[in-house]
């Protein structure tokens, strides 16, 4: 019963949710695009970045853009938090930024609920064990992220991925929803300065 759900209801589910809740927000996704446009000073309202899914295969994964690209005199980035606008602050605060990778989801990058997609140049790094991560769709929110997040260590964080996909069910996904809801509600674990992680892993940590 947990493998059919892992390689096939889950998939429908996922689409099927994802398209509701696209066409339900739809014109709070239009309002926050034109939001951001300008508040972003020429920036544009979106966020690509290459990262590994399922089979580490490498995708573009779209989240709304929080900062802007300005940059000193020597053509450098500035640091994040003078680049972090107030609406992306707002955008950031409420898990916002996050709902663009319901495409990735129609697409069939990722899942509503999985491991976190991490950085590319993280791939060499990974333990065979911890490498596991991959074997399902990284999701938008998963079930490390109801257990810490960035208050874990990286290594806690790659048990936790493993585990659930050992352990991927409905029973599973309704409570990582439920708590993810909890936590959005809360403002809780929300990362600051448009970073995806705090501290960088570096296969020891």
């Amino acid at each position: 019963m947990r493998t059919m759900y892992k390689n096939w209801v889950k998939r429908a589910l996922d689409f099927t949710l994802s398209l509701i809740v696209l066409v339900i927000l739809s014109p709070l996704l239009m309002a926050v695009t034109v939001w951001l446009h300008f508040a972003n000073k020429g920036a544009g309202a979106f966020f690509l970045q290459e990262r590994p899914g399922k089979d580490a295969k490498i995708f573009k994964i779209i989240k709304f853009k929080t900062m802007t690209d300005e940059r000193d005199a020597d053509g450098n980035l500035l640091p994040d938090a003078q680049r972090l606008t107030k609406v992306g602050k707002f955008v950031r605060s409420t898990s916002i930024d996050e709902l663009p990778q319901l495409i990735n989801v129609l697409k069939g990058d990722m899942a509503l609920i999985g491991p976190r997609p991490l950085l590319v140049k993280y791939l060499p790094l990974y333990s065979a064990e911890q490498a596991r991560r991959h074997e399902v769709r990284p999701g938008i929110t998963g079930w490390a992220q109801c257990h810490g997040r960035n208050a874990i260590s990286w290594a806690e964080k790659f048990r936790l991925d493993v585990w659930y996909v050992d352990h991927c069910s409905l029973i599973t996904d309704v409570q990582v929803i439920l708590i993810t809801i909890k936590k959005v509600i809360h403002r809780a674990d929300i990362t600051p300065a448009g970073n995806e992680e705090l501290q960088e892993f570096n296969g020891n940590n």
